[in-house]
């Protein structure tokens, strides 16, 4: 064989080697699903499309995430199922829709247990964050990436003006199917209509229920002005919606996408925490704007609080674990049980 000819046999050699590694490649390259209960606009969209782009970058553009905002992929808790069978990649959702899976995630529920943002963000970046992703690998087969902060839950509805416990007798409130949140109604002297999400608004147009409660970002993506008229700020539970992604599918990847992963989702929750604050105060301006009547619970909210606090929690010490609550009250420097 002449030298030119060696030559060419062996540089086609190596385009063919080239191409066949190119080919796998792209055939290893992902666009991951990413399932968002709430509509465009909000902060679960608004983490889901940080998290792209940040996981976009640091996999070289090689891997991505479509979002299917609005319930396309199924209910909230339908998609916590999906994630952990391995048919569903990347879910966010409120953290009461987890709760049913892993109940320890329910310390972040207890009634005003978290009081500011900064205790969102204490609670979900310490230790006991950690060990709240930890159990839900263990429980559910997910794992927690990253948090979306929504703000305090506001509790809304088309009949009346609240500001006691009284005004809030007779009216039909939505809640998800939580028992932590139905325990704290009941204390309230309501029997509340637990409801699946995908269902709310419809419920609320046809008055099957007269209201419901959710964060002001909420009120507002999903137009809730257009059923409900009065808003109360009640500020019981601080919406934390956590962006999970399936244990099995995230086993799978190799380190570097693993690793990119985390870092997408570091970055996407400290993006949350900034939105959020950026955004409330105009929305609180723009549903005032569009009609609603905002009002603030009498005497500073005690009889809410008091009432919540001493009806509610001692239910769920066995359930959650005192150890659990006393870290977390540590961690926020308030007195333990």
């Amino acid at each position: 064989m002449t030298p030119s000819k060696n030559f060419t046999r062996q540089l086609g050699l190596v385009l063919c080697l080239s191409a066949a590694a190119l080919s796998s490649g792209l055939a290893q390259a992902k666009t991951f699903r990413m399932a968002l209960g709430d509509n465009v606009g909000g902060t679960q969209y608004e983490l889901g499309v940080k998290f792209a782009e940040e996981f976009k970058a640091r996999t070289g553009g090689k891997h991505d995430a479509k979002l299917f905002p609005n319930g396309q992929l199924g209910s909230e808790e339908d998609t916590v199922s999906n994630a952990a069978m391995g048919t569903l990649d990347f879910s966010v959702l409120a953290v009461n829709n987890v709760t049913p899976f892993s109940p320890t995630v329910g310390v972040l529920t207890l009634p005003y247990m978290i009081q500011s943002l900064d205790d969102a963000v204490k609670l979900t970046q310490s230790d006991i964050g950690q060990t709240l992703v930890d159990n839900t690998v263990r429980d559910a087969g997910v794992r927690i990436v990253g948090w979306a902060y929504s703000g305090f839950r506001v509790l809304t509805n088309s009949k009346r003006p609240v500001t006691t416990l009284a005004d809030l007798k007779g009216l039909q409130i939505r809640v998800p199917k939580n028992e932590i949140m139905i325990d704290t109604y009941r204390a309230w002297g309501i029997n509340p209509t637990p409801m699946a999400w995908s269902e709310t608004f419809t419920g609320l147009q046809l008055k099957v229920v007269d209201g419901q409660d959710n964060p002001y970002i909420t009120v507002s993506t999903m137009k809730f002005d257009e059923v409900q008229k009065y808003i109360t700020n009640i500020r019981y539970l601080f919406s934390i919606e956590p962006l999970i992604v399936s244990e099995s599918v995230f086993q799978e990847q190799p380190a570097d996408v693993q690793k990119a992963i985390l870092e997408a989702g570091k970055a996407a929750t400290e993006y949350s925490a900034s939105f959020l604050v950026a955004e409330e105060t105009k929305i609180r301006k723009d549903l005032t704007a569009k009609g609603m009547v905002i009002s603030d619970p009498a005497d500073d909210e005690k009889e809410w609080i008091n009432t919540a606090v001493s009806q509610v929690w001692p239910k769920y010490y066995d359930q959650l674990g005192k150890d659990n609550l006393n870290k977390a009250l540590k961690s926020l420097g308030r007195d333990q049980i």
